[in-house]
């Protein structure tokens, strides 16, 4: 039964949030992102909702591993067999699947298992696939993060980073391309992810109850429509929904097609430099979602709010924190390093 999902553009309110997931999914090598707060937030719900926005991706049909049949060097073993014994490849196209990853997953279940009987008996690779096949140029959703098994996610984060997932036992190695939106949600209340792992998702977001009268009313009224009935409440956004649609698939285009500006990449090195964060991922974070972002918005170059908006979701979870105090993002010194920039660029 095929669920019917609440319209992305529907959400009331939480505009950081739902940017950090349209950056992702117009520049996937942007990191996924880590999306902190309480329960009843829309987390879920826009993720879930994301997923519908993407296009449909061209596949080899009947692969597990959701292949792309244009893109032989990525090919799955079994993708390359075929190709090899002139056996013709048949192409369909598939909805962008959102793969749960449960908390009580085991690692054969998520990364997939091998058969050794049939491996050293026959000769033959046998290969089960696992929930990272199956987020293959999709979204992989892992809520409550923080309480996955440490292990696991340093498996998960060593394969977003890489695209390939090899699976290894008594000597017999299989791998395969695992290239997906990583997207991870937690509440801060119930434990917080260790900081190399934390650094390792490319963007972060807090979420908020979203507060004022008129904005819970809203979020009270959409909510109802759309449980009372589905269908109606969804034709009323599909306007809004095509139109973002439409805004992802140009900015694609356009990110693919621009080379950053050397201004730009130098401004995010200072701003890394001068908040003091570890290591080179913060910066090449800042960059990708401030291009995306305006390439969102149909520009070329991001303005100073797009810049402070992607400063504060690569830093948020990098900026350094002494023992027993809670890390804190400088929001007043952001406001600054983007005036600068804009100043700079008017000289």
């Amino acid at each position: 039964m095929q669920q019917t999902l609440f319209p992305f553009s529907a959400i009331v309110g939480q505009e950081e949030m739902k940017l950090a997931l349209l950056v992702n999914a117009v520049d996937p090598s942007i990191g996924g992102v880590l999306i902190r707060g309480h329960k009843g937030t829309a987390k879920s719900t826009a993720v879930r909702g994301l997923a519908e926005l993407l296009p449909p991706e061209r596949v080899v049909a009947r692969c597990a591993f959701r292949c792309h049949p244009e893109m032989s060097e990525d090919w799955c073993p079994a993708c390359q067999e075929r190709a090899s014994k002139g056996e013709p490849l048949p192409v369909g196209d598939e909805a962008t699947p959102v793969v749960d990853l449960p908390l009580n997953a085991s690692e054969d279940r998520v990364v997939g298992s091998l058969d050794l009987e049939v491996a050293l008996k026959q000769g033959e690779r046998a290969f089960q696939p696992g929930l990272l096949a199956a987020a293959h140029r999709g979204i992989l959703y892992v809520d409550e993060v923080n309480l996955l098994e440490d292990h696991l996610v340093d498996i998960l984060l060593d394969v977003a980073a890489s695209g390939v997932n090899v699976v290894e036992r008594e000597g017999i190695a299989y791998s395969h391309p695992a290239r997906f939106l990583l997207v991870g949600t937690m509440n801060p209340e119930e434990g917080d992810l260790r900081p190399q792992l934390l650094d390792r998702f490319g963007l972060c977001v807090e979420v908020e109850t979203a507060t004022g009268r008129e904005t819970r009313r809203a979020v009270v009224e959409r909510a109802l429509a759309f449980q009372r009935n589905a269908d109606p409440f969804r034709q009323i956004w599909e306007e809004a929904q095509e139109a973002l649609r439409s805004r992802i698939r140009q900015a694609r285009h356009q990110v693919r097609s621009n080379q950053p500006n050397p201004d730009l990449i130098d401004f995010v090195a200072r701003v890394a430099e001068e908040v003091g964060v570890d290591g080179h991922r913060a910066e090449i974070a800042m960059l990708k979602t401030a291009v995306a972002a305006a390439a969102l918005a149909g520009r070329s170059e991001p303005d100073p709010m797009e810049l402070r908006d992607a400063m504060a979701l690569a830093l948020r979870h990098r900026v350094k924190r002494l023992p027993m105090e809670q890390a804190s993002l400088d929001l007043a010194a952001l406001d600054r390093f983007a005036g600068e920039f804009l100043a700079r660029r008017h000289l």
